[in-house]
């Protein structure tokens, strides 16, 4: 990215070997953070299209330049990183959030997931590192800094043996077709979107569209919550 890129311009234009770049927003209330966060991606070839400082800011920004993946701090002025990811998650599913926190506290690992992060990378992480995880989170892949993954399945499992309150009481869940089944059984293993396309010899649009029909007719609202309906109906280990 060169000096005089403004990476708040959403209309920047694409380099000529990147036509369908990622779009990245960066969160981060730590101006040099924030920026040679941004500055590393953009430099590895994703369209950084916005950047902010505070959570309103972050919710108003995401919200006009539509990101495919937001690298979010949890530790954020005038609303907490969780809130915001909550608010963009629940107004777009399609949206990934890779929290990049100077915390590894479980409390904090599995608030963030279950507001419905995608991942989630420590401070501590190279510049490669952050680089690989944003693309893997672009993908649709759970990224987790090594030791966290086994923590957060661990809770979906815990989650799974308190019933969900409005879909347990319904006589009978809403009927899914067999390839929506199968798609949420391979959800609930842990496969991400490209993983689950290559297997069932589908597109990664075509994979996405049946999650999100999906959460539509069960009345959820993100992956957190699919993954814990799928294990309750132990349809992870079939």
């Amino acid at each position: 990215m060169s000096e005089h890129t403004d990476v708040n311009d959403p209309t920047r234009p694409h380099g000529p070997n990147e036509p369908h770049e990622t779009r990245v927003m960066v969160v981060d209330d730590h101006p040099m953070w924030r920026d040679a966060v941004a500055r590393d991606l953009a430099a590895a070839g994703f369209d950084v299209v916005a950047t902010a400082g505070d959570g309103p800011e972050a919710v108003r920004r995401a919200h006009a330049v539509t990101p495919d993946v937001l690298v979010l701090d949890l530790n954020l002025p005038g609303m907490p990183g969780v809130q915001v990811c909550k608010e963009l998650v629940g107004a777009n599913p399609a949206l990934r959030v890779l929290v990049l926190s100077a915390s590894g506290e479980h409390a904090d690992v599995l608030e963030a997931v279950k507001s419905g992060a995608t991942g989630y990378l420590l401070k501590s992480a190279g510049a490669q590192e952050l680089i690989d995880a944003v693309r893997r989170t672009a993908a649709g892949d759970p990224v987790f800094t090594p030791g966290l993954a086994g923590l957060v399945l661990g809770e979906y499992r815990r989650l799974a043996t308190d019933p969900l309150p409005a879909a347990s009481d319904e006589p009978k869940a809403p009927q899914l077709t067999d390839r929506e089944t199968e798609v949420l059984r391979l959800v609930a293993k842990g496969l991400s979107y490209k993983q689950i396309a290559e297997r069932l010899v589908i597109s990664h649009r075509t994979v996405q569209n049946h999650v999100q029909n999906t959460l539509g007719k069960l009345q959820l609202h993100n992956r957190v919550e699919l993954v814990r309906y799928a294990i309750e109906r132990g349809l992870d280990d079939e």
